[in-house]
């Protein structure tokens, strides 16, 4: 990747996941400098594929404190992307994930903060929200997570608005909603629904939709995440702040479904499983805060991003990628 890079130096953990990955391009065009932390236990080299002559790479875990010093060591923005990013998983190992997602988030703010890092933005979840009935989700509302991953989830951000009223390092969490878009992993066991809706699509096979189906998310293409993660980066205003990020709209399970098919052409139907434990039943997101804090604003509406992410799928599956 041929780019012209300024001063300015990011790291991003958990750089060669799917969000992180994209990230890390996102602050390339951008003139960033950056550096990843990644152990790989989900991420994958090919995430950071057309950005490895320019990124710097650490392989190591974000618990693991002499490799966490030398990633945040001359850093200015610190976007914490790394984590255990399962409900299902969480309910089967508490332990295991909570070391990963939150004793792992204290660690880097703390290495952030000797490190003199001047702003830590921190990915968040929707998942905070819980099963309450108010919709719109709004960042004043008492959480109540369902999971342990939820509650992880919170635990950092009060970590994070510890750190900023405590010792003064700024920090944003981005509470992310459903995020989807290409390099998205089908292959795990706790895929995100989209890109195994795809996969089943372009197999000719029904999806497998656990419960009726009608719950509904607010889905978000992964660039406009991207996109408020660099507004996140130099907001004045957002230091000490949880900002949802998501499009302000939501859709059903089942009419996502029927919306991929349309896309792909398969007319196969949809089949049901029992619904799972620690899923939340409807989640649209309040983005008041968004757009005065960040000044941000989804760009791309759900069928433009669901049809450059089967476009992407295509591709890879002609490839054998």
């Amino acid at each position: 990747m041929s780019v012209r890079l300024g001063s300015r130096r990011a790291l991003v953990t958990g750089g060669a996941g799917f969000i992180g990955g994209h990230l890390v391009a996102g602050l390339i065009s951008d003139g960033w400098r950056v550096r990843v932390l990644d152990d790989f236990s989900s991420g994958f080299e090919s995430n950071l594929a057309e950005v490895a002559d320019v990124v710097e790479l650490i392989r190591g875990d974000v618990r693991e404190e002499a490799a966490l010093a030398r990633a945040v060591a001359g850093v200015e923005v610190v976007f914490h992307q790394a984590a255990v990013a399962s409900v299902p998983l969480s309910v089967a190992e508490p332990l295991r994930t909570n070391s990963v997602n939150l004793e792992g988030t204290l660690k880097v703010l703390e290495a952030s903060r000797r490190a003199g890092v001047r702003r830590v933005v921190y990915a968040a979840s929707s998942a905070a929200y819980g099963n309450s009935e108010e919709l719109p989700k709004v960042e004043t509302m008492t959480p109540e997570p369902l999971s342990p991953y939820a509650l992880q989830k919170v635990g950092g951000e009060l970590y994070c608005r510890l750190y900023t009223s405590l010792y003064g390092l700024e920090t944003v969490a981005l509470r992310y909603f459903n995020i989807f878009g290409p390099r998205q992993d089908p292959k795990s066991e706790y895929a995100a629904v989209i890109p195994r809706f795809i996969c089943a699509a372009l197999a000719g096979e029904g999806a497998t939709i656990f419960g009726d189906g009608e719950q509904t998310r607010d889905f978000i293409f992964v660039q406009d995440v991207v996109r408020a993660n660099l507004l996140a980066a130099d907001a004045e205003r957002a230091s000490g702040a949880v900002i949802n990020v998501a499009t302000g709209r939501r859709i059903s399970l089942n009419d996502l479904w029927g919306a991929i098919r349309g896309i792909t052409g398969v007319t196969v139907a949809s089949r049901h499983a029992p619904a799972r434990v620690g899923d939340v039943r409807d989640s649209v997101a309040d983005l008041s805060r968004a757009r005065d804090l960040l000044g941000f604003e989804p760009a791309v509406d759900l069928r433009e991003g669901l049809r450059r992410t089967v476009e992407s799928f295509t591709q890879k599956a002609a490839t054998g990628d």
